[in-house]
């Protein structure tokens, strides 16, 4: 539980109103989370912002204390400050303080002790290095010998520059319409997608399969997720965001324009912030300066199938097989045909994966190691494939070495399935996204080298890889074994999301393998970006908002404080660009630079 404050001794100006501002930031940021659980798990989703939130909320009891304490630690100095703007800066014996004063180390202090930050400082004990030189450890820790929290689930995201923030530490570019460094207001991200991203048409890529998709997106599951706010509501009065249309903490939802059709449904798409690093985003624990706001990977940044095995020791345990045969995965219910095995079931929460009350098509969610298995229909079928891999491989190991109890088969499979996932993407995948340029850019192994950090960069996170949205194909195609459509049919993508129940009533997953690596991706052209099916039909429901996947990403780029592209082009020691003709070698395309320039 909380520290108390018995290690001051003498109080000092402040003390009051710092210990009062920390128990309303309690108060405030528990009563919104609870309030959360409540309507996301006490009942079907009925909206597509319940259905994200719910499939984004954290199952690890740790990451959802991790989170708690970075939001009071971040909501306590927001009281504060907005206290010390009002004229509170006299405390009931009179005497007088200033907001500097009440951010000092002293005070700092007892903020992380009585928010939960200290006590969720993690310092991982590397000693058994019978058992770190051989093996990964599930949540990434000691990887790295001489860094043993580098590259760690629950860690910051890393930084190649500086976050750009409104403010300069943790208010987001655009919530306010300006950016406070001189440029132009940015532009409404619900604008930019529908001028600049949706598209109806689809460009068949004849060089590739529509699993150069799928591998992307199942290769990011096991490499980064930003934990979420665990708040859908406002701090500061418990109104939900998805009907709050203003910037308070955590919602800050995507204005939708008088001018777009959505607007007759709502003035705005519900989002609300990535959780704060402890101590971030005002003022750091370490330093004693201005830090700025950091997200939290809550999972490894290793390619080490932590989409298989969860990304903490308590995840790998729920997910692995009880009883015998040794070594391997809990296994769901036998696929009739072929007696291989589905994925387990999800004891929850979410225990029920249903589309909405009036979905007929609903089941329970199945379980992996990364909870986002059950976000479309085709990521799940590759979580069961590699499930049913590790299962193949630790029984092949077991009849070779009888001797090996559970946890070393188990540890052993675990290290050739991570092993298959890195060749996969090293040799077959990566050639295919960079080319031959980019493969020699990124060389040969040279070696480990343990100054490297792992961790995932922000801006890779949050920006570049995304780009694997403008290759996803408006259809998922459901094959049979002469590879025709099957009875069932074809899906569009909006009836995929979250419907495991098709899966077990239409086919199982080799239809659905067969269409992936049997049909063609979409070629990403720059006049056809993100299909209509994500920016107008995301997570849709009956009478709701749908989500807008394009949207979505640009606003999660302000949220992190993601630098503008031409802060980019310095960095990577591009030729410097004053104004949208100058990129006529990069987007040969004018009508885009004018939609750019507008």
């Amino acid at each position: 539980m909380f520290l108390t404050v018995t290690a001051i001794q003498v109080k000092q100006a402040g003390d009051d109103f710092v210990e009062s501002s920390i128990l309303d930031a309690v108060q405030r940021v528990d009563s919104a989370i609870n309030s959360t659980r409540r309507h996301l798990f006490s009942q079907k989703p009925h909206t597509p912002s319940d259905l994200l939130a719910q499939f984004r909320y954290p199952s690890d009891p740790f990451t959802v204390e991790t989170a708690r304490a970075g939001e009071i630690f971040e909501h306590t100095l927001q009281l504060i400050r907005d206290r010390v703007k009002q004229g509170l800066t006299v405390d009931l014996e009179g005497r007088e303080f200033r907001y500097n004063d009440l951010v000092s180390p002293r005070y700092l202090g007892l903020i992380a002790n009585l928010s939960g930050c200290t006590a969720h400082r993690r310092l991982p004990n590397c000693s058994d290095l019978c058992f770190h030189q051989k093996y990964r450890t599930h949540d990434g820790t000691c990887n790295n010998l001489q860094h043993p929290t580098w590259g760690a689930s629950l860690t910051a995201l890393v930084r190649v520059l500086q976050p750009a923030y409104e403010n300069g530490f943790n208010s987001p570019r655009g919530a306010g319409r300006h950016n406070g460094d001189g440029r132009s207001p940015l532009p409404l991200p619900r604008l930019v997608s529908t001028v600049l991203a949706g598209t109806a048409a689809v460009t068949p890529d004849h060089r590739y399969t529509h699993m150069l998709m799928q591998w992307g997106q199942f290769l990011d599951h096991d490499l980064d997720h930003t934990v979420p706010a665990l708040s859908t509501a406002r701090f500061s009065d418990g109104q939900p965001c998805s009907s709050a249309c203003t910037n308070d903490p955590p919602c800050f939802p995507i204005a939708i324009p008088p001018e777009d059709p959505r607007g007759a449904q709502a003035p705005c798409m519900f989002f609300t912030r990535s959780s704060p690093v402890c101590g971030s985003g005002t003022t750091s624990l370490m330093m004693n300066s201005v830090y700025a706001r950091e997200q939290i990977n809550q999972l490894t940044a290793y390619i080490d199938a932590s989409n298989v095995y969860g990304s903490s020791e308590q995840e790998s345990q729920v997910l692995r097989a009880l009883s015998a045969p040794k070594g391997l995965l809990r296994t769901g219910l036998p696929w009739s045909s072929s007696g291989k095995h589905l994925l387990p079931f999800s004891s929850g929460p979410p225990t029920e994966c249903t589309r909405g009350e009036r979905d007929s098509h609903s089941s329970p969610c199945f379980l992996a190691g990364d909870h986002r298995a059950n976000e479309q229909l085709a990521l799940t079928a590759m979580h069961t494939l590699w499930f049913r891999e590790h299962n193949r491989v630790a029984t092949e190991l077991s009849a070779l070495n009888p001797h090996w109890d559970g946890d070393t088969l188990y540890q052993e499979a675990r290290k050739i399935v991570g092993a298959e996932l890195q060749h996969i993407t090293y040799s077959h995948w990566l050639p295919k996204i960079l080319g031959d340029p980019g493969m020699k850019m990124l060389r040969e192994y040279q070696g480990y080298d343990p100054n490297v950090n792992a961790g995932i960069i922000n801006s890779f996170a949050t920006a570049a890889f995304r780009f694997g949205h403008t290759l996803i194909n408006p259809i998922l195609y459901r094959l049979n074994d002469t590879f025709g459509e099957i009875p069932e049919g074809h899906l569009p993508l909006h009836k995929a999301f979250f419907s495991p129940s098709r899966i077990l009533e239409e086919g199982g997953i080799d239809p659905l393998l067969r269409g992936l690596f049997g049909v063609a991706t979409k070629l990403r052209v720059p006049s056809q970006l993100l299909n209509l099916e994500l920016t107008e039909k995301l997570f849709s429901t009956a009478h709701s908002v749908a989500l807008d996947l394009a949207a979505t990403n640009i606003q999660r780029g302000r949220d992190h404080g993601i630098p503008p592209y031409v802060d980019y082009r310095v960095f990577c020691n591009l030729t410097s660009v004053e104004n949208f003709e100058d990129l006529q070698n990069e987007i040969k395309d004018l009508e885009i630079i004018q939609k750019l320039k507008k």
